[in-house]
């Protein structure tokens, strides 16, 4: 499942980008500066950081690892 997170963070930065550079085409400094400054940055540290689950949840296995894998989550979040 977190694989399918990844995949998908990572489409959406692809479509930001695409934007961008439409924006950036057709001289619409505001869009550009709006998808920079609100959107690329976030989606920047959201794919880094579920590309460090992806590679803790292959180096942990499944079973007892997962379980402690969402322990961590859970106490993230708090």
């Amino acid at each position: 499942a977190m694989e399918l997170v990844l995949a998908l963070e990572k489409l959406v930065n692809e479509k930001l980008h695409n934007l961008h550079s439409v924006a950036t085409r057709c001289n619409d400094p505001q869009l550009s500066d709006f998808v920079e400054s609100q959107f690329l940055q976030e989606q920047v540290d959201a794919v880094k950081k579920i590309s460090e689950y992806v590679t803790q949840l292959r180096r942990i296995g499944k079973g007892h690892g997962v379980w402690h894998f969402d322990r961590m989550l859970l106490e993230e979040e708090a």
